[in-house]
């Protein structure tokens, strides 16, 4: 396992740079390697690292230990969870800026939905499915869906607080709005502190003294929210997943809203991928001498030459014809098979035609 590197030459800053300069540089760092805006696979890791640097830094407290010791001073008094806990405040002063959520939202993504910190696992809203029925045209040209999801919503009485009108949420008594509690125990010549969430306001800092009537101080109701969001082009059956718009709950994080897609039969086009498959019947003749005929695509119909003497099945490519391909530029093909069509009723005329074809073969 490599060595940590410093923090201060993670996040390009000095010993003697201000608490500003640092803040400063971190959301720099943070706006750049961000992985909802970096999706190279180093871009989660790096944002780890600085993350955890601008954690021990941006505390005095936790700075001072690491300027003297390094980080054997801190591995010796903090855990992970108790480094990250303790900077809660100026991560969500980061990131509400960025329009990124908080702090909870945003390292639940890096450390798991479930683990939460320090012992309390998250509340988090469940995931919401919606049906999208879609046809191979809305696949070729991409569809916006304008839906009405029933979902629970800010109540408007309380503005989402959940607190009764013309009252606030109070400091926490027990860790004075920290949402954690600090305990130092001393082991002889050396000191160890622990930091823990705070078991009164369950981490949050602030305590609902008055509760809204209309939400019971859920801060939600029930309700309708409009969702419009675009299906891209050539997508394929299958769930899609739009983060954050599922059910949400006070103090915690939101669902999903899972988009189900289920692209109906087309009348005449099959698909594989996307590439799109037709069968085009052409006559006995058409096979024998050749022609000239003009096929459906997903764009206009286009014209293809039959060639003399062509064979039952036979496949024709139209290059660049198929779907889009999702993500990526360029389409797919279309093929078109050459059906040749054996008349089941023949009048006089035409059998003697095809008894004269059939005996100038001999």
């Amino acid at each position: 396992m490599s060595a940590k590197r410093d923090y201060y030459e993670v996040l390009g800053v000095s010993k003697s740079d201000s608490a500003d300069t640092i803040k400063s540089q971190y959301r720099k760092l943070a706006l750049k390697f961000h992985p909802d805006r970096n999706k190279s696979p180093e871009a989660a890791e790096h944002f780890k690292e600085i993350s955890e640097a601008y954690a021990v830094l941006s505390d005095p407290e936790k700075r001072k230990v690491y300027d003297q010791y390094g980080h054997a001073g801190l591995e010796g008094r903090y855990s992970t969870e108790d480094i990250f806990q303790g900077a809660r405040g100026n991560f969500d002063d980061i990131f509400s800026n960025f329009g990124f959520g908080g702090f909870d939202s945003i390292f639940e993504s890096l450390f798991g939905r479930s683990g939460g910190f320090g012992g309390y696992s998250r509340r988090r809203g469940e995931d919401l499915l919606y049906e999208a029925d879609l046809t191979l045209e809305d696949v070729f040209h991409g569809k916006r869906l304008d839906i009405e999801l029933k979902k629970n919503v800010d109540c408007n009485t309380c503005k989402g607080t959940g607190c009764a009108p013309g009252t606030k949420k109070e400091t926490c008594s027990a860790c004075r709005g920290q949402g954690q509690i600090r305990i130092t125990r001393n082991m002889g010549f050396s000191t160890f502190m622990t930091v823990q969430p705070c078991s009164k306001c369950r981490g949050q800092g602030q305590i609902i003294t008055k509760p809204c009537s209309e939400c019971r101080g859920t801060g939600k109701v029930k309700g309708t929210k409009h969702l419009s969001f675009e299906v891209p082009a050539g997508i394929d059956n299958g769930d899609y997943v739009i983060s954050g718009e599922g059910e949400s709950v006070q103090d915690g994080s939101s669902g999903d809203l899972i988009v189900r897609v289920r692209v109906k039969p087309h009348p005449f086009f099959k698909r594989d991928g996307a590439d799109i498959f037709y069968d085009a019947k052409i006559t006995i003749a058409d096979a024998c001498l050749g022609a000239n005929i003009e096929v459906p695509t997903l764009e206009k119909p286009e014209k293809i030459k039959v060639e003399e003497g062509t064979q039952p099945n036979a496949i024709i490519k139209l290059k660049g014809k198929g779907l889009p391909h999702v993500g990526s530029r360029g389409r797919g093909d279309q093929y078109v098979r050459l059906v040749v069509e054996i008349p089941t009723k023949l009048d006089k005329h035409q059998k003697e035609l095809l008894q004269k074809l059939r005996d100038s073969f001999k």
